[in-house]
């Protein structure tokens, strides 16, 4: 059983196919590079996987379920544009709240651990709106992974963060895949994003171009992707 497949996935804005008839399955354990340009689709193809919109078109499995219901959501950590959290809130309030949704046992605990390993323990009595952009980026980490997805699903996942806070999301990504974990991950970052993966795949214009194991190749010239599969 795939962690994760899509079956024939079309998404329209309007007349426009953002999405072109997307088959991918993504087995358990694996690392997944999504790769592709500015536009190519990758966005919206995670929010499809992570059930946060509905493909106009065909349908995705999480562990042979239904993507949108309750027991594939709570399988699926997203970390994405917008940090999904409650501004107002507290960073410790909002890890509060998001654990015990989970169904997590200790919500106050795990929301404590949590501050601590994103460094964020200082300000976790302080609202989210006055985080600086990096503090709101290791929220949105926080938030992805304090229920221990089985997949997780990771949209420009190093955005704003410091060297530091890099180093650390690459370690926690690696603790994540040795436990077995299922990641998928779309970055800019081509070399980090590759030195992760297992697999790559590469979006061109909203359809699916390559799927494949990564190469040594691809971690040697990691524009290679582009210019063999890319139209330019």
């Amino acid at each position: 059983m795939s962690a994760v497949a899509a079956e024939g996935v079309w998404k329209y804005f309007g007349d426009y196919p953002a999405l072109a008839n997307i088959n991918l399955q993504v087995e358990p354990g694996a690392c997944l590079a999504l790769l592709g340009r500015n536009g190519a689709g990758k966005t919206t193809l995670l929010r499809i996987l992570g059930g946060l919109s509905r493909p106009s078109r065909g349908r995705v499995l999480v562990f042979g379920d239904e993507v949108r219901n309750r027991r594939s959501r709570c399988r699926i950590g997203v970390l994405g544009h917008g940090i999904g959290v409650y501004e107002e809130f507290s960073a410790l309030e909002n890890l509060r709240l998001f654990a015990g949704l989970y169904g997590l046992a200790e919500p106050e605990s795990a929301a404590r651990r949590w501050l601590e390993r994103t460094g964020l323990e200082r300000a976790g009595s302080s609202p989210v709106r006055e985080f600086s952009r990096g503090m709101r980026q290791r929220l949105a980490v926080a938030r992805a992974f304090i229920h221990d997805p089985e997949l997780l699903l990771l949209d420009e996942p190093f955005t704003a963060l410091d060297d530091r806070a890099i180093a650390f999301l690459q370690q926690l990504l690696a603790e994540t895949r040795a436990r077995g974990r299922t990641v998928i991950l779309s970055t800019h970052q081509l070399r980090e994003a590759l030195e992760l993966a297992t697999h790559a795949a590469v979006i061109e214009r909203g359809r699916l171009v390559f799927a494949g194991e990564r190469t040594g190749q691809m971690l040697s010239d990691p524009g290679w992707l582009y210019r063999t599969y890319g139209e330019g």
